[in-house]
């Protein structure tokens, strides 16, 4: 008799469910994005999603105290200095942080892009984020089109945000919407 729960968790494991965790499959990838418009890392105005409509944006939820995090890092750097040139904006947004960890944090491991704090955690709560890092990427018209947890690497990065710069190549004016 031990051959049948043997034999279904095989089966649960062939499934998918023993399949790589970092790339889940997402109710939210060709779906719009969440907007959200928050305020950046210690002051100096926010950050609006729809501000952003017609350029490819790279979503990072990370935190201080996160491992995973700055493991991470160098590839975010890499990536923005890569893209940022090119019509992508990589956007940080702070996870259940304390302000003044999130930019020691920043001071020490570097990168310009914007940061910005999610007060509530109403904005993971909307991209069903569960820990950090998680990482979406967002074509030019608004749609997610690509998601991972925990840390990104290069080569995922460079992969997921050619495909995106691809997607909008025909109409790069948008479509006027926001």
């Amino acid at each position: 008799m031990v051959l049948v729960p043997g034999l279904a968790f095989a089966l649960l494991l062939a499934s998918g469910l023993g399949g790589d965790t970092r790339e889940l499959p997402s109710e939210l990838i060709s779906e719009r994005a969440p907007t959200f418009a928050l305020p950046r890392l210690g002051g100096g105005g926010s950050i609006d999603l729809a501000s952003l409509r017609g350029q490819v944006v790279v979503v990072n939820f990370w935190a201080s105290w996160c491992l995973a995090c700055r493991e991470e890092h160098p590839d975010l750097l890499a990536a923005w200095e890569r893209y940022r040139e090119r019509g992508v904006v990589l956007v940080g947004i702070d996870f259940e942080d304390t302000e003044d960890a999130a930019l020691d944090y920043t001071a020490e491991m570097g990168g310009d892009w914007p940061l910005v704090t999610d007060p509530g955690s109403r904005t993971a709560i909307a991209y069903g984020v569960f820990g950090v890092p998680e990482t979406f990427v967002i074509a030019r018209d608004g749609t997610i089109t690509a998601k991972r947890v925990g840390a990104v690497t290069y080569e995922w990065l460079t992969r997921e945000i050619d495909a995106a710069l691809r997607m909008g190549s025909g109409n790069e004016g948008g479509d006027g919407g926001g």
